[in-house]
């Protein structure tokens, strides 16, 4: 993706970039906080783990997963990652993923990059939903979806194992001219 074609972070604080290579040992040093990956669905035994994952990122497949890095706008740091996964080119879905490290957390970075990144996908994409799955403890992204215009549709039992664990989610959405 060329950066005329990213999306555009307003927050003072972060601009997003595509992820690279590079950036595996940055994310996983975060993603390894327990308190990061408490309320997740990432289950990484080590940096290796993150691997797979830029493979997919560089295919140009249409129903490739998207991730972006978030960085400081003073220092270029990663502390975060938002894209999509399960895009639909035939339905115009796909569900959007985020993380972030503590370094950023409780200043307002998630709902911007959200808000950014989903206008981004409806107007460049074309997509007309976006959703959202979320443990039911994650009471912080709950929020971060709800600020962004996201409606809760529904609850998923035992949806994903979390660690070894049936873990149940709540599902959102976002439709595309919904303010």
């Amino acid at each position: 993706m060329k950066p005329a074609d990213l999306p555009c972070s307003t927050h003072p604080l972060v601009t997003l970039r595509p992820l690279e290579r590079s950036d595996a040992p940055a994310w996983y040093a975060y993603l390894a906080d327990p308190a990061v990956v408490e309320h997740t669905s990432w289950d990484l035994r080590g940096i290796d783990d993150l691997q797979a994952n830029f493979d997919d990122y560089a295919s140009a497949q249409p129903a490739s997963p998207i991730r972006l890095a978030v960085v400081l706008r003073d220092g270029g740091q990663l502390v975060g990652t938002i894209g999509f996964n399960a895009i639909s080119p035939q339905h115009r879905t796909a569900e959007i993923a985020y993380d972030l490290s503590p370094v950023v957390w409780g200043q307002g970075v998630a709902t911007s990059i959200v808000d950014a990144v989903v206008d981004w996908a409806f107007q460049r994409l074309g997509l007309l939903r976006i959703q959202a799955t979320v443990l039911e403890s994650n009471e912080r992204s709950i929020r971060v979806l709800e600020r962004c215009a996201f409606e809760r549709e529904g609850y998923l039992h035992s949806y994903r194992q979390i660690r070894g664990r049936s873990g149940n989610f709540w599902l959102y959405a976002r439709l595309a001219g919904v303010p």
